[in-house]
């Protein structure tokens, strides 16, 4: 059984959804640091797809600091789950952080300098 899944349903790009998918389980705990994966091979033949597929994203996130390759040994999760968002999933976090401030500053009548002034201020 694998440690993913894919939808041949989905339009998603295969790779597109097998990085997603890894994320996730990490992202989720239920791949922790130090676990090991399938090797490329298994995987593929487990989710029934190109083995070049699956070392491109195993490449992928060794090259993002999400995994790590052992020559001769195996692929181990080396992310924490919070550093297992892809990139894009923490702009938009951040961005919809910004917004909540901002809505909440503007309710309680600070304008944005008030409030770049008082994180200015707080790193002291």
């Amino acid at each position: 059984m694998a440690i993913v899944s894919i939808d041949a349903r989905d339009r998603t790009p295969i790779y597109a959804q097998l990085d997603r998918a890894l994320r996730a389980a990490i992202a989720t705990g239920r791949l922790q640091p130090g676990d090991q994966l399938p090797t490329v091979r298994q995987l593929a033949v487990d989710l029934r797809v190109n083995a070049n597929t699956v070392a491109r994203v195993y490449a992928e996130l060794e090259r993002a600091g999400i995994l790590e390759t052992r020559r001769g040994v195996g692929s181990f999760v080396s992310a924490t789950p919070a550093q297992a968002h892809p990139p894009r999933d923490r702009d938009r976090r951040l961005r919809a952080f910004v917004t909540r401030v901002q809505a909440d500053a503007h309710a309680a009548g600070f304008d944005l300098d008030d409030v770049i002034a008082a994180l200015g201020g707080s790193r002291r």
